[in-house]
């Protein structure tokens, strides 16, 4: 994947987690809340992998001459 889809698809599951997790605590459906944080977790690896892929990127144009 690229690192543009990473991003886009972490932010999206953050989003998705973090509105679990709150209808989870408006419903006292603790399932949903844990749910809601697991998928918000794994969004922010998601982003992450995205940052730093593009940060590897910048290394290697920076070495390779071509910023």
């Amino acid at each position: 994947m690229s690192s543009t889809t990473d991003k886009l698809k972490g932010l999206a599951n953050e989003a998705v987690g973090n509105v679990k997790q709150a209808a989870g605590k408006a419903t006292g459906n603790d399932r949903l809340v844990v749910e809601g944080k697991a998928q918000e977790l794994k969004g922010e690896g998601q982003r992450t992998v995205g940052e730093a892929k593009d940060g590897v990127k910048s290394v290697v144009d920076s070495l390779a001459g071509r910023k």
